[in-house]
């Protein structure tokens, strides 16, 4: 019986390798139909292919010029002009007489220099260009013109921690300034969740819910002042928080 099973084992063995060999030989002619029509298709297509090879190549030999050329000259070129019309904003900030005046210089530059409003048009995808936006925008918003402020501030965009929420929550407030609170509440929410830090994130959440009271949204205003106190307890917004959620809970049981 051992032989018989040590025999019938061989025999298995056999089949199944001619069966290995008839599968390979099947993927082998696939594989040979499939490079067979490839071939065909380049023979067939090679001219185009070409085409767009050099057209690829055209590319980024022209780009590696643009960008040590024009882009970067340019980009010096704007960081150069901001540094005009950022003293004013600066100033501005510091100073409280004049400030509507500084702004204003600002925003439209002086004795041949540019403002921010010009910085943004003319060096448009540069960053002084991108950021002069922000100037602008946020310069509108102290001289109460909320329309340009929302305008220039929609333009401005960034990945930093801190100007990106401010731009935005600065739209909420422009909103809110203009009595369209629905607006304001959105941009608050935005601006919160932008970025997670203690500073903006916890100050955009207490004027959201704020704006929710107004809007008599109390248990949304419930939420976000709940959020305060055990998200971001160190946060100078959560100091008083307790009041303000006693007013949510007492306004959301009426």
């Amino acid at each position: 019986m051992a032989t018989y099973k040590k025999t019938g084992s061989k025999a298995k063995k056999k089949h199944a390798s001619v069966e290995d060999k008839s599968t390979t030989a099947e993927v082998f002619n696939t594989l040979d139909e499939t490079a067979s029509r490839s071939e065909k298709w380049v023979i067939k297509n090679q001219k185009t292919i070409f085409i767009v090879l050099g057209l690829i190549v055209v590319l980024i030999l022209s780009y590696l010029p643009y960008q040590k050329y024009i882009k970067a000259p340019k980009e010096k070129e704007a960081a150069n002009e901001l540094a005009f019309p950022k003293v004013y904003f600066d100033e501005a900030n510091k100073s409280s007489v004049a400030v509507d005046s500084l702004l204003n210089l600002g925003l439209n530059g002086a004795d041949g220099k540019y403002g921010f409003i010009d910085i943004a048009s003319e060096y448009k995808g540069t960053k002084a260009g991108n950021i002069a936006n922000y100037y602008a925008g946020i310069s509108y918003l102290k001289l109460k013109n909320y329309k340009q402020a929302i305008d220039y501030l929609e333009k401005y965009s960034s990945e930093d921690e801190l100007l990106a929420p401010i731009a935005k929550g600065a739209i909420g407030d422009a909103f809110s300034d203009i009595n369209q609170p629905e607006d304001a509440l959105d941009y608050y929410l935005k601006a919160a969740d932008l970025r997670d830090n203690n500073f903006s994130t916890p100050l955009f959440l207490f004027k959201a819910g704020n704006t929710a009271m107004d809007l008599e949204q109390y248990s949304k205003a419930l939420e976000l002042f709940n959020r305060i106190k055990s998200d971001y307890p160190t946060s100078d917004e959560a100091k008083n928080i307790d009041i303000y959620i006693s007013k949510a809970t007492y306004a959301s049981k009426k």
